[in-house]
């Protein structure tokens, strides 16, 4: 079972959510949270596979508590819940080292489908709302970020090169392989190592450098 903690100011949203992910059949609803202090406190103490975390509520907040929960040992997957299909705030989430966001009105099947990609590892990046959020709202390139940014993709090689760029553009690691004919296992491994090298996190990480570099 996957285990999920759903965190929202609202309790309508938060049973919304249960009902919806418990119906799925491999989804276990292991708690829930009404504001971002609740949030992580019940991460550190449940334990899920991910979070669905509302972005704005009253005290502190979907992003603070993203960061907070991001950054603790053994983390799960946060992904940020919106009304707003671009939301100015979200990219704060994705730096802090959420893996990306679903607007409120997602289709239950699609709910369920992304909480089961997150959990294996994979960023929402495919959705174009996401695509375009990052391409909206991170501040524009300096030159000396666009340089660091460069500098940093130059530590991989030619093959792991490709590879971020691929995810950058929102292909899962089975599309990556297909595009340059690898396996999905070759694929995560190049990956891994790419984020390594990058002293990075996750794979929307990943794509926001890439973004900063100017490649995409």
């Amino acid at each position: 079972m996957i285990r999920v903690l759903v965190v929202d100011d609202e309790l309508m949203v938060r049973s919304w959510l249960r009902m919806i992910l418990e119906a799925a059949g491999d989804i276990s609803v292991v708690a829930e949270a009404g504001d971002g202090e609740e949030a992580v406190a019940a991460a550190a103490r449940c334990r899920p596979d991910v979070v669905l975390m509302d972005v704005r509520m009253p005290g502190t907040g979907g992003l603070a508590a993203a960061a907070r929960i991001a950054a603790s040992p053994g983390a799960p997957k946060v992904v940020m819940l919106t009304t707003f299909d671009l939301d100015e705030y979200v990219h704060e989430a994705l730096r802090a080292g959420a893996v990306g966001f679903l607007l409120k009105d997602t289709p239950p099947r699609d709910l369920a489908a992304a909480v089961r990609t997150v959990a294996a590892g994979n960023a929402m990046l495919a959705p174009t709302v996401t695509r375009r959020l990052i391409s909206a709202f991170i501040e524009p390139r300096h030159p000396s970020k666009t340089d660091d940014a460069r500098r940093l993709l130059d530590l991989l090689t030619d093959r792991e090169h490709d590879v971020v760029l691929a995810v950058a553009r929102g292909l899962s690691n089975r599309q990556i392989g297909r595009e340059l004919a690898m396996t999905e296992t070759t694929v995560k491994a190049h990956v891994s190592r790419a984020l390594a090298k990058l002293r990075l996190t996750n794979r929307v990480q990943a794509a926001i450098l890439v973004h900063e570099a100017g490649l995409l």
